[in-house]
């Protein structure tokens, strides 16, 4: 999941990305409404968490920009305001869920993975391929009754791929739904990620890769 936080508290902003990233989702970091906006168009996020008493280019105001394109991108709204007026305020203007601060992190991550399922084209719990399954949710992945020992960039990689249902995944798809935009587009990180996932997942392989085209989920031809 690709993730923009709209935080003007720079330290709070963080503290939110690092849990988030904890969390296996892929996470950018923006202080300001202009920021965010300039973000959204151009990338593809799953969901916003944006504050809305940002300074400047208010809260209010990006969502209700947001809203006017008609973004694809769901808006978790954050304030310190915790009147239902409140709520129902900032819902009216486009978001698509609110919370109120202080919050409990266990219940944005959940808020945050409900808004990412919204956000795409429905999957069922469990993703699987032949003997190969996994579990998004509880972040659990298994090849013929083994579970597999996978980082949070592998378990993202292989779900990108199985979320397809066989259709190509280019690098560039799988660096941007998978890494934040401080990943280097030139390096060999998703060559080497794959690599490892080949190797983790075990034979016979299952994952192809298609020259000048990416990679897919399939038996080896």
């Amino acid at each position: 999941m690709r993730v923009l936080v709209v935080e003007d508290h720079k330290r709070l902003a963080e503290t939110v990305a690092a849990g988030l990233r904890d969390e296996g989702m892929a996470v950018d970091v923006v202080f300001d409404g202009q920021d965010a906006l300039d973000h959204v168009a151009l990338t593809r996020y799953d969901v916003l968490v944006l504050d809305r008493d940002l300074p400047g280019l208010h809260g209010d105001e990006v969502c209700k920009a947001l809203a006017a394109d008609r973004c694809p991108t769901r808006v978790l709204m954050l304030t310190a305001a915790s009147t239902v007026a409140d709520r129902v305020d900032g819902l009216g203007l486009g978001a698509d869920d609110y919370l109120p601060k202080p919050f409990d992190f266990a219940e944005l991550v959940a808020r945050i993975r409900a808004l990412g399922r919204r956000a795409s084209v429905p999957l069922p719990p469990t993703l699987s391929h032949g003997d190969l399954s996994i579990d998004p949710a509880r972040r659990v992945a298994f090849r013929a009754g083994r579970r597999l020992a996978l980082t949070l960039k592998e378990f993202a990689v292989l779900e990108c791929l199985l979320a397809a249902q066989g259709a190509l995944v280019s690098a560039e798809d799988l660096l941007e739904r998978v890494w934040d935009e401080n990943a280097d587009l030139f390096t060999t990180t998703v060559k080497t990620t794959i690599g490892r996932l080949r190797a983790k997942l075990g034979e016979p392989p299952l994952i192809q890769t298609v020259r000048e085209g990416g990679y897919r989920i399939g038996e080896a031809r």
